[in-house]
């Protein structure tokens, strides 16, 4: 191994095997409550906790630690409101033909459509960019690597903080999203990766059949 910097690994923590089991099955009866939810109640959630499941979501393996992310989470009405309305205009031509007919059929069982209330409704969303380079301080740039692999394991870092802090959440990636990017007043070496919504569920919320629907282990994976 090339000589580097390093520190010894002093917070890992070694379970014994039953106990091991009994926190992976924890953990998956646990991780299945998360569902991807339409209708948010306006119920307020503490900045803290939103900043803290970002700091979760900071931790996440990435190319080279570039840490290749910029997280904008969104509180403000006015700006929540204009989210809406540029995200809503884009998917107007989506579900009118733009999308196609075979993924518009896909999206049927979800009951989707162009209408987003919720990107108001809920008290946060955060703005998910990846950087294809950083801008070092001195001026110039940094290439960043693996930077779509290294967001999504942010993201999904990131869905698993607020699951567990108590919020549901939504995945919203309307086409195009470079709205985003002027919204967030973000700079060119930045793009839109995912719209996150976060929240607590209305009293009416419901979660369509067709998502309760998960392939089984075998079909997912193999052993070898």
């Amino acid at each position: 191994m090339q000589d580097h910097n390093s520190l010894p690994l002093t917070d890992f923590i070694e379970y014994p095997p039953a106990e091991m089991l009994v926190r992976a099955k924890q953990f998956y009866a646990d991780i299945k409550r998360r569902h991807s939810i339409r209708k948010f109640s306006d119920k307020p959630v503490a900045k803290e906790i939103i900043e803290t499941c970002i700091k979760a979501a900071g931790t996440a393996p990435n190319g080279a630690n570039h840490q290749p992310w910029h997280f904008v989470a969104i509180h403000s009405p006015e700006v929540k409101k204009q989210v809406r309305q540029q995200a809503e205009a884009h998917e107007q031509g989506f579900y009118q033909g733009r999308a196609g007919e075979e993924w518009l059929e896909a999206l049927k069982p979800l009951g989707t459509d162009a209408d987003k209330p919720y990107l108001e409704h809920a008290p946060w969303l955060i703005a998910i960019f990846s950087q294809k380079q950083t801008q070092l301080d001195d001026g110039n740039k940094q290439n960043n690597y693996y930077v779509h692999e290294s967001v999504g394991i942010a993201t999904g870092f990131l869905i698993n903080a607020l699951h567990n802090s108590g919020l549901a959440t939504l995945t919203h990636t309307p086409k195009p999203m470079s709205f985003l990017s002027k919204i967030c007043n973000r700079p060119d070496n930045e793009r839109p990766y995912m719209l996150l919504v976060a929240g607590y569920p209305a009293t009416d919320a419901t979660i369509p059949q067709h998502a309760i629907d998960k392939k089984p282990l075998d079909e997912i994976a193999s052993f070898l």
